[in-house]
């Protein structure tokens, strides 16, 4: 798990978009690959102790302190519908920010960074109705593997369009 902490922190960030363009970040829940548009991701860690916070969707685990800020904490798992599960030493916090706004990510364990050139992303078939669908942007194609690449906007709103952070009210 360090290792990927490490490959993460030594991947050079440019500034310019041009860089982290077609690089995503790829994380499991279960067996199932997703990937998060490099460019939302600020840092991934370990889990951390979170406080929960009354009358929140499921999914919004709570809050917890990163360097002082204070910041939402959402269960991808329960976000999409899955059942739970009990976090590990692989469960990982992906902190993403999205229009200044922070919110970590608890997945099961993230895997690697990989480039998927915008040709090899096709969209999501019409298949099914799960819960997670609605986040689902498109399909990635790596190699002989494919990853469900997220819309991290549309992950981070409830059904009403409302944002964690302001529903906990930061």
């Amino acid at each position: 798990m360090a290792e990927v902490y490490d490959e993460f922190d030594d991947l050079e960030m440019a500034e310019d978009d041009e860089t982290e363009e077609g690089k995503y970040l790829t994380f499991n829940l279960d067996t199932e690959a997703y990937g998060l548009e490099i460019t939302y991701v600020t840092e991934i860690i370990g889990i951390q102790k979170i406080t929960e916070v009354p009358e929140l969707p499921e999914y919004v685990k709570g809050i917890m302190s990163l360097r002082g800020q204070i910041i939402p904490v959402v269960d991808v798992r329960l976000r999409f519908g899955k059942p739970a599960r009990s976090y590990d030493e692989r469960t990982c916090v992906i902190v993403v920010e999205i229009a200044d706004i922070t919110v970590g990510l608890i997945v099961d364990g993230v895997t690697e960074v990989v480039a998927i050139p915008a040709e090899e992303i096709v969209p999501h078939p019409d298949l099914d109705e799960s819960d997670s669908r609605q986040f689902v942007k498109g399909i990635g194609k790596v190699g002989t593997s494919v990853k469900l690449i997220l819309d991290c906007h549309k992950l981070l709103t409830d059904d009403e369009g409302e944002n964690p952070d302001r529903e906990i009210g930061y």
